[in-house]
């Protein structure tokens, strides 16, 4: 196991300065960088390929002295999206903790794949398939915490609870769903918009309800895809006390020659 030191930064330690660096509007952009050093033991973290896909981070730190692995979506950079690099990055590094039996605890505030005939061509679904197979091999502790946006397919693929995180957590601003409400109401209500009298006029209070009824706060707990909703300024204590929680874990792969990873 990695090696553990002793850490002069409290375990219980509030960051109410976190309610103010994630904006609740989706569409603004933050840095997570600065999110992560908020959390992490006196907020030192060292970032594996840091210049190579800067649309996901992926980062060494310690939380109450103990290693972990911290994969996050970077909004700062395309938003955050997955693409083939950010995909391959990730899964390299997911594969490296286990590995070496380091936790990985995963920021989630991502709105989709990236879109584009060349991401298509290059194999987008290949390769994002390979984080996928990196989070389902793996056997160390694993704990998700969705921030804000955690749409479609790249949900899936960053560590959700259906492949297998052993605790999910999302803060008040998290909005689970296949696409963002804009998008979802044009789709599902394009009868009712087209048929109106007034069609922005629809789609606006169409937008409204879609957001009130499926994308409120506590949506994703009712529907069992997170284990908790959580206050953003404990958000260090509960991960640290989840770590410790989850210390004994042990998990066997099936029992089998090797695996057959996306290539």
């Amino acid at each position: 196991n990695p090696p553990r030191v002793d850490s002069t930064d409290a375990v219980d330690r509030r960051s109410e300065t976190l309610l103010d660096l994630v904006p609740a509007d989706g569409n603004r952009p933050y840095d997570m960088a600065k999110v992560i050093e908020e959390i992490v033991d006196d907020g030192e973290y060292l970032e594996v390929h840091e210049r190579w896909a800067r649309n996901i981070i992926c980062a060494l730190a310690r939380l109450d002295g103990q290693v972990v692995g911290i994969v996050a979506n970077q909004p700062q950079s395309l938003a955050g999206v997955l693409d083939i690099e950010a995909s391959e990055k990730a899964a390299r590094f997911v594969q490296m903790c286990d590995a070496f039996n380091i936790p990985i605890v995963t920021f989630l505030d991502v709105p989709g794949f990236l879109p584009g005939v060349d991401q298509e061509h290059g194999g987008i679904i290949r390769h994002g398939a390979k984080l996928l197979y990196a989070y389902c091999n793996a056997t160390v502790p694993r704990i998700s915490l969705i921030l804000r946006k955690a749409y479609g397919g790249a949900y899936i693929v960053m560590d959700s609870q259906s492949i297998g995180a052993d605790l999910t957590y999302a803060w008040p601003t998290n909005e689970i769903a296949v696409m963002g409400a804009e998008g979802a109401a044009n789709v599902i209500f394009r009868r009712q918009i087209a048929d109106a009298e007034d069609p922005e006029a629809m789609r606006a209070r169409m937008v409204k309800e879609y957001k009130s009824e499926l994308m409120h706060p506590y949506y994703a707990a009712e529907r069992g895809l997170v284990d908790d909703v959580i206050d953003p300024a404990e958000t260090r204590e509960v991960l640290i006390r989840s770590l410790a929680m989850l210390q004994t874990k042990h998990a066997d792969l099936p029992s089998r020659k090797h695996g057959n990873p996306p290539q």
